[in-house]
């Protein structure tokens, strides 16, 4: 794809002074709630409303939409705000509807995204129109080359106004997120293509209300061009998503205290550069953390086994094929084989501990 400043031009053109700011209800419910909820966004930095009118659910009986009878309703939010309607496009006919009605801004969901041929109907259903602003969703497993591969398509049918929206991937482990972030994804679309703008989408990672400031926070400290959050007149209530989402007075007040970390001359960019590249190793440090504490997991169940099976917990020969291997990956890596044998040297130390007592080993 080609790799252009025209795809930055729509969000320059809207002339903010801010981030994006995309708001509304998960879904579209009466016509009386999307207004309610769409007056109530006025009056500080929302300039966009989205509202879900087609919802894709895992199982049926589920409320999943109320189609295209809520468009007249997102014309009149328009009519009436001032806010740019914004909404889900899954299938052609979806794509159909929403011109016929106006809407010029539309987003292609996760499920969607995951989806070659789904995009390629949506993407061919959009040739023509050139004016129409569309963002693509990550797709629900983390795989960046299906991400770009959706955006391709998108752009290939000749939609220059693109943008994607990074709303967290599914994953097997718990974590306290309902889509876990997996922040080098976008940071990897994002150093592929820095001239398409990236809005993160905390709801949808979060799955309730108290950690979306944070990682809103995150997004645009990672110079992410904007968030979308999803507000309803009375979030308790709500058809869809209940738990995730806020009232409009705590939309503003979210978005009131949220911080763009813009430089103020010249001489101050290297430091924003700074301060997101040291934000990157705050995440892949995590990341580690993690897999260090999948990986004690592991080796607590193997210290099980070789307890029940009067075992010794020392293998050597195991102990020097792995150290082996790690000592190839520097080699190969260019990294400095002294810190491998540093590193692995302890993590085996702590994996002896942890076999033998099922437990880290106490503090000196």
């Amino acid at each position: 794809m080609e790799n252009s400043k025209k795809y930055r031009r729509w969000l320059d053109d809207m002339q903010l002074g801010h981030p994006l700011t995309i708001a509304g209800p998960c879904s579209a419910e009466t016509e009386e709630q999307v207004l309610e909820t769409a007056r109530g966004l006025t009056g500080g930095r929302v300039t966009v409303f989205r509202a879900g009118i087609w919802k894709p659910r895992t199982k049926p009986g589920n409320f999943e939409g109320i189609g295209k009878f809520a468009l007249p309703w997102l014309q009149r939010v328009r009519e009436e705000t001032g806010l740019e309607p914004f909404i889900e496009v899954a299938t052609p006919r979806h794509v159909d509807e929403a011109l016929r009605h106006g809407i010029r801004m539309m987003w292609i969901g996760a499920r969607t995204s995951a989806n070659p041929f789904a995009v390629e109907e949506v993407a061919q259903a959009l040739r023509g129109n050139k004016d129409v602003i569309v963002m693509v969703k990550n797709p629900v497993n983390p795989d960046l080359n299906l991400w770009i591969g959706a955006v391709e398509r998108i752009a290939r049918a000749g939609i220059e106004n693109l943008g994607v929206i990074h709303r967290g991937f599914s994953v097997y482990e718990k974590t306290p997120f309902r889509n876990k972030p997996k922040w080098q994804i976008p940071l990897a679309f994002k150093a592929t293509f820095p001239d398409i703008p990236m809005i993160i989408d905390p709801s949808h990672i979060c799955g309730r209300r108290d950690c979306i400031f944070d990682i809103a926070q995150m997004a645009l400290d990672l110079q992410y061009d904007g968030v979308m959050i999803e507000s309803h007149r009375d979030p308790d209530k709500a058809w869809s998503d209940a738990r995730q989402q806020v009232t409009p007075e705590t939309l503003h007040d979210i978005i009131h205290r949220l911080m763009v970390r813009k430089p103020r001359a010249e001489e101050n960019i290297h430091r924003q550069n700074l301060q997101a590249l040291r934000r990157h190793i705050d995440i892949l440090d995590e990341q580690i953390l993690e897999l260090l504490a999948k990986r004690m997991e592991v080796v607590r169940e193997i210290g099980a086994i070789k307890r029940r099976q009067n075992i010794s917990l020392l293998q050597p020969d195991r102990w020097q094929k792995v150290y082996e291997r790690a000592l190839d990956f520097a080699r190969e890596n260019g990294m400095n084989e002294e810190f491998i044998r540093t590193v692995y040297s302890a993590v085996h130390e702590e994996s002896i501990w942890q076999q033998k007592n099922g437990q880290a080993p106490p503090k000196s």
